[in-house]
């Protein structure tokens, strides 16, 4: 009905095991179209038990485009084993391409997306993926900047990705200069986890709440109020000073905040250049993690 070679080739097809590749051909009278939708049916009961799994490892990816355009993605796993595997880096990758490409809306747009290299959709692959892997997979969140310039930074093969964008004098952009800027933005964002771009974009609740504490910490020395209202005002400015990018001081040179890095470098290379936005996504950022018992596990597999 079938040969040992076409469940090599059904294999090499779905990257399942031997013996479901076996099972699938046999149910489906050595069928391969049949069997490589059996299997994906299976997947499809495959993902939906892995779906309440803890995935918090994974991988985060940034990348810019030819035309500028650029997309940033987290994938998550539920071991780090998975996220050194070439192929779920390759899924994430191709992910990140169709973010740039497609500019979904949100996770169901994206989902929603066809897959680079054939007729399925990203929704379809993950599944398979998850079939094939054997670990729970989310795609958790991306995001997406159009052009004019962007720039790229990942770090630890995925543990951080941060996009930078810039509006600049058309005369500038692609220069070396400003893909240097660029990436020493990034850098800053990724070891410095500002919260904000600028303190305009702090939530007033926010800000009223950290000064209320910081008054009632002067009250509590005794200061005057003329005296605490200053040190309040000195407060806050150490606290945006720590979470707007813009007013962080540069990891390179603390004389500079990352705003008169900007300034200095648009006057070095005789044109406009902003900051206008960045995205800095970290791997399992908030998420609960997976808590392994190495005993129970090996209890489990010999009962």
């Amino acid at each position: 009905m079938f040969t040992a070679k076409d469940v090599q080739t059904l294999r090499q097809m779905t990257g399942v095991g031997m013996m479901d590749c076996k099972s699938a051909l046999t149910e489906s009278g050595g069928d391969l179209d049949k069997a490589v939708t059996l299997l994906r049916e299976k997947g499809l009961a495959a993902a939906d038990k892995k779906a309440g799994r803890i995935a918090a490892e994974g991988m985060v990816h940034a990348a810019v485009a030819q035309n500028g355009v650029a997309g940033i993605i987290e994938v998550n796993s539920e071991t780090d084993f998975v996220a050194k595997n070439e192929d779920f880096q390759k899924f994430v990758k191709d992910l990140t391409a169709v973010v740039i490409e497609n500019g979904p809306a949100d996770l169901d747009a994206l989902n929603a997306c066809k897959y680079p290299g054939g007729d399925l959709t990203v929704a379809d692959v993950l599944r398979e993926k998850i079939l094939v892997i054997g670990e729970n997979l989310k795609i958790r969140r991306f995001a997406r900047f159009d052009g004019p310039y962007n720039v790229s930074y990942v770090h630890m093969g995925g543990k951080i990705g941060v996009l930078a964008h810039f509006e600049a004098d058309a005369g500038l952009i692609g220069s070396p200069a400003l893909h240097e800027l660029g990436y020493d933005v990034c850098m800053q964002a990724a070891a410095m986890r500002p919260t904000v771009l600028s303190r305009d974009q702090v939530d007033s609740g926010t800000v009223e709440k950290e000064r209320a504490v910081y008054l009632a910490q002067a009250k509590a020395e005794g200061k005057p109020d003329n005296v605490a209202e200053k040190m309040v005002d000195g407060r806050l400015n150490k606290y945006f000073a720590e979470n707007c990018l813009l007013e962080q001081e540069f990891f390179k040179d603390e004389k500079l905040t990352i705003q008169k890095l900007i300034d200095a470098k648009a006057k070095e290379l005789g044109g406009a250049v902003k900051l206008t936005a960045y995205c800095r996504f970290e791997k399992g950022e908030g998420l609960e993690k997976r808590e392994d018992n190495f005993a129970d596990e090996v209890a489990s597999m010999v009962k």
